[in-house]
């Protein structure tokens, strides 16, 4: 990465998974530029019950396996809904963090899944 790439403003995009036990695990997609209220508003939106997402769907990483290390493999309360944890913004990327591209593109992904999410992308459909 460039030092122009640490020195503009990023948007790091939390999410996280968690099973019916209420076992959690946490993620963080680093974005070069960022989204508006106006836009962040748009892809909560665009959310099933304004929180829940297929991460196969819009490209994020998926956070089961975690869990899966943690537990020993799927269980039964594993299922293929991810969630929005928040926003934040960034004038620079902490050390060796890769981006994962436009604010735009996150974006783009969730109002391309709105209304049409699919588990069966996920490892956990059942």
């Amino acid at each position: 990465m460039s030092e122009s790439d640490t020195t503009k403003a990023c948007m790091a995009f939390d999410y996280l998974y968690r099973d019916a036990s209420n076992y959690k695990a946490f993620g963080t997609v680093w974005l070069c530029s960022s989204l508006s209220e106006a836009e962040w508003a748009e892809l909560v939106s665009c959310c099933k019950d304004g929180e829940f997402f297929i991460a196969e769907q819009v490209g994020v990483p998926a956070l089961y396996s975690t869990l899966f290390e943690d537990g020993g493999g799927p269980t039964e309360d594993d299922h293929a809904w991810h969630m929005i944890d928040g926003i934040r913004e960034q004038l620079s990327l902490p050390e060796d963090t890769n981006l994962w591209g436009e604010a735009s593109t996150l974006l783009y992904a969730f109002r391309a899944a709105k209304g049409n999410w699919n588990p069966e992308l996920s490892p956990n459909f059942i």
